[in-house]
């Protein structure tokens, strides 16, 4: 027999879940630091050309060319400059942020179906490290 989703009510507390997310004041803060960003003509093409410069520079690393220190100090100096960026930091610390969000809700919902139960703050790793850690917690 098949389960469908809509037939569980998952699909209605998801969207509800959803929502709640998007009505979050701090989920609405990050998303105008996007907006922002993506406004920012002159913002967007220093990150692209820093996230090129870096691409192009991993590229060499792999294939074990080795990188000249000009390389590496107009790199540096690129992202320096866009970290300087208030519109540029401010998307990044954003796509961060929406990183951790996302990884907290991911942790909780693979919990919860991991334990069958709502998982508490040590399920998710404000115990122990596990068996044998030592550490004490």
């Amino acid at each position: 027999m098949q389960t469908t989703i809509e037939e569980t009510g998952i699909n209605q507390k998801t969207k509800e879940l959803c929502q709640a997310i998007l009505d979050e004041p701090s989920m609405r803060a990050i998303r105008q630091r996007i907006d922002a960003f993506m406004a920012d003509d002159k913002a967007r093409a220093q990150y692209d050309g820093l996230m090129e410069k870096g691409q192009s520079l991993q590229h060499k690393q792999q294939n074990s060319i080795q990188l000249s220190p000009e390389e590496i100090a107009d790199f540096e100096k690129d992202r320096d400059a866009l970290l300087g960026n208030p519109v540029a930091r401010g998307f990044m610390d954003a796509q961060e942020e929406m990183h951790q969000v996302q990884e907290s809700i991911q942790q909780h919902v693979s919990k919860t179906l991991e334990l069958g139960r709502v998982p508490t703050e040590d399920d998710l790793g404000g115990g122990s490290c596990g068996h044998g850690c030592g550490c004490h917690h």
